[in-house]
């Protein structure tokens, strides 16, 4: 049995963030011809529904880089990683060192997101929390308020390269820590950065959907570094053209731009759609 997983942002949505309706079409000859499919993405539940809500992405989604799977037959999670308190300490002391801002998302009782952060100063951090706020449908609520006991599923932070980069170097010497990074904004030399437990990782999740459900062939869709696991557990693993070099590098196969339906251009060719 086959399980087609994709990324969302910068591979399965335009760059609208939105599945084109060619896209859409596809996922829908897919069903039909019994192919199974769902994400494994950076997004929380509440940023992953919207775009993917008609086109019936019903199976375990692995989000959050695999911190926690969503069961959409069930209307809960499954499965989660969490950061302790002493590892969450840790992470915020290496961001405040580095001034930046940590956005902290955590899963709240019945199942639903929150983001705690710290006072935001920067104009590209106000749009960062607006998103989070009113497109992706996260509570957001000051830093002093997060409780002792939060459920942290990562910390996240958006600025200059140079000041990403130590933090992901602290990250890196930290046994049961990950951090995933890219281009933000490249012409103000913005990065992002997200840090997870180490066992939360695209890889992890994906493998532990295909065990539970039975699926010995994963074929794996993706663009940038929190792709790279995903990338080397996966059976099949094609790069859209867009994606980071170090992805293309292990990928099995480059295919087209995200933004000019790539991914569906290649099912419709891979599968004889």
């Amino acid at each position: 049995m086959t399980l087609v997983v994709f990324d969302m942002d910068g591979t399965l949505l335009d760059a609208q963030s939105k599945i084109t309706p060619f896209t859409s079409d596809t996922l829908a000859l897919m069903r039909r011809n019994n192919i199974a499919y769902t994400v494994a993405t950076g997004r929380t539940l509440q940023a992953a529904l919207a775009p993917l809500a008609q086109d019936q992405f019903n199976r375990s989604m692995v989000l959050k880089n695999g911190a926690v799977i969503w069961e959409p037959t069930l209307g809960s999670y499954s499965h989660h990683h969490l950061l302790t308190p002493i590892e969450v300490n840790d992470v915020l002391g290496a961001f405040i060192a580095q001034d930046l801002t940590p956005f902290v998302f955590s899963l709240e009782t019945g199942d639903h997101h929150a983001v705690y952060h710290a006072a935001l100063r920067d104009n590209f951090e106000k749009k960062l929390a607006n998103l989070f706020e009113s497109e992706r449908e996260l509570p957001l609520q000051p830093l002093d308020s997060m409780p002792s006991d939060a459920h942290v599923i990562n910390i996240s932070a958006m600025g200059p390269q140079d000041q990403i980069e130590p933090v992901m170097e602290f990250v890196a010497n930290q046994p049961h820590l990950v951090a995933y990074s890219g281009m933000a904004i490249k012409e103000k030399g913005l990065a992002w950065l997200d840090v997870h437990h180490s066992e939360g990782s695209k890889a992890n999740g994906v493998k532990h959907v295909a065990q539970l459900q039975g699926y010995d062939e994963v074929i794996a869709f993706g663009d940038g570094d929190n792709d790279i696991s995903l990338f080397k557990v996966a059976s099949e693993s094609y790069a859209v053209d867009n994606a980071d070099s170090e992805l293309k590098a292990i990928a099995t196969q480059v295919i087209g731009h995200h933004d000019d339906d790539g991914v569906a251009r290649f099912l419709r060719e891979r599968f004889n759609l």
